[in-house]
């Protein structure tokens, strides 16, 4: 399986935000679409970083309520790591487990094309067992 099925079963919508935009800003954000991380970009296409809920607290725990007043370009990660459509659920799983990555976006000739979450890897290594395991129950019951 590739990160392009993933990508196609829960569609390629991004949530982004400008790296100018308050950290209060993007905690809304966070709670309204009910995610866990968001892509920083200014046009929506290219990728200036990602920021997630862990960076939040992370920054909360250092500053205080303070934080909030600052932008998100100050508390982003800026070298992203990314993964492309062609690639392979289970080297995506890989490098998300070992680099502690619960996020990732897709890019496709340097442009988002959508992000898949530790939550997304699972849920289809999960289908694809129960898919194998269906088979398997059938040929020994047939």
């Amino acid at each position: 399986m590739r990160i392009e099925d993933i990508i196609r079963g829960k569609g390629a919508g991004v949530v982004t935000v400008e790296p100018g935009a308050s950290v209060e800003q993007l905690v809304g954000l966070l709670g309204e679409h009910r995610i866990g991380a968001v892509v920083v970009s200014t046009d929506g296409v290219h990728i200036e970083g990602i920021v997630s809920e862990r960076d939040v607290v992370r920054e909360l725990g250092k500053q205080g309520a303070e934080v909030l007043q600052r932008t998100v370009g100050d508390i982003m990660t800026a070298n992203v790591h990314t993964c492309g459509l062609e690639d392979t659920l289970e080297e995506t799983a890989h490098t998300m487990t070992y680099q502690r990555f619960r996020h990732l976006p897709v890019v496709v000739d340097g442009e988002l094309r959508g992000v898949i979450s530790i939550g997304d890897v699972v849920k289809h290594r999960i289908d694809q067992l129960m898919d194998e395991r269906n088979h398997l129950l059938g040929y020994l019951h047939a």
